[in-house]
């Protein structure tokens, strides 16, 4: 079986909003709304999971109801204290459902609403191949590494290097196996599940991204969305 998890416990400090992030609208419609729908249309999801802070449970639900209606497979629970803290709980209520360790969990950030179905069942596929997969894109920067934060110490290989987007899959059993092998200060180093794979050895098979797929934080980047989506409607 496959499972969707959205991650939605941002606070929005960078977008200096009066809620959190993934609750502004664009173009009369939340943030985390236009990624939930983008998973709906998909149709392959058993149920498909939303971690949003204790205390927007209520008015996620009611979004939901509102755009998406109250017969959908999407399921509201609490999200952890961090990244990692929401995906593990997100497993857990996929547990409960169905307990094998060889379902498949397409994790996504709930600010990224212009991932496109193409992209997720891609991820899918690969998942399903390799154990885990995971959405980049070729970096157009010069990248340096700095040890003190002060100098640049090395120029690296722009050809090998790229940038981490969302979804990223991996079946259950291989993510707890590889959660539970670290240290506390070692889970509290990850930023991504690609990146606990890596860590341990797992490999992650590349999904191509887009420079579309954006990961809206900033009031840049609501300006870019409502852009983006104008421009879809004409």
């Amino acid at each position: 079986m496959v499972y969707a998890g959205i991650v939605a416990g941002g606070s929005g400090t960078r977008m200096g909003a009066p809620i959190p992030k993934q609750y502004i609208e664009i173009c009369g419609k939340p943030i985390i709304i236009r990624t939930i729908e983008k998973f709906v249309s998909c149709e392959v999801f058993r149920k498909i999971f939303v971690a949003v802070p204790q205390d927007h449970i209520a008015m996620t639900r009611e979004l939901i109801e509102k755009h998406i209606g109250t017969d959908s497979n999407v399921f509201v629970i609490a999200g952890g204290n961090d990244r990692n803290g929401s995906v593990c709980n997100i497993i857990s209520a996929a547990k409960a459902d169905d307990p094998s360790p060889e379902n498949l969990l397409v994790t996504h950030d709930g600010v990224r609403p212009f991932v496109s179905t193409q992209m997720i069942k891609e991820c899918i596929i690969r998942a399903e191949e390799a154990g885990a997969s995971g959405v980049y894109v070729p970096t157009t920067d010069t990248i340096v590494s700095s040890s003190d934060g002060q100098f640049a110490d090395t120029v690296l290989n722009r050809a090998l290097l790229y940038n981490t987007q969302t979804p990223q899959t991996f079946r259950i059993g291989l993510f707890e196996e590889a959660f539970s092998s670290l240290s506390d200060s070692e889970k509290q180093t990850l930023t991504d599940v690609s990146g606990l794979f890596r860590k341990t050895g797992q490999p992650v098979a590349m999904v191509m991204g887009s420079t579309g797929n954006i990961k809206i934080t900033t009031p840049i980047d609501i300006a870019v969305a409502e852009a983006v989506i104008r421009d879809s409607e004409q």
